[in-house]
């Protein structure tokens, strides 16, 4: 049973998640240090704009941090901090949960688009 403060307690975390392209990205962030081009061409379609807006708000909460690398050409890499790296084990419950109910929810959403 779970406490019923709870959803007070986790609404700041599904707040942060909840912003389009936050999953994708940090989802690309666990597989290492990324520069903005890499991440701009791996979540295609995803503007320039809502990319920077989104890591601007990772770093602010202490989930990404941004290194400047000065020089020609300028570079910015961006990486998890320990506090990000601690939202794995929610990725991980997420695609175990998928792997075990994913094929339920894929043939629930495919028959409704047949009617």
């Amino acid at each position: 049973m779970m406490d019923r403060s709870c959803p007070g307690v986790v609404e700041p975390i599904l707040e942060l998640l909840d912003g389009k392209w936050t999953l994708l990205l940090l989802f690309e962030l666990f597989n290492g240090t990324r520069r903005f081009g890499e991440l701009r061409r791996k979540l295609q379609p995803i503007s320039p704009k809502t990319l920077t807006d989104r890591l601007r708000l990772l770093e602010e909460k202490g989930i990404v941090t941004r290194t400047l690398y000065p020089g020609v050409p300028l570079h910015v890499e961006y990486e998890l901090t320990e506090c990000g790296k601690g939202l794995q084990p929610i990725f991980v419950a997420m695609w175990t949960w998928t792997q075990e109910y994913g094929a339920y929810l894929r043939k629930e959403t495919d028959e409704a688009q047949k009617v």
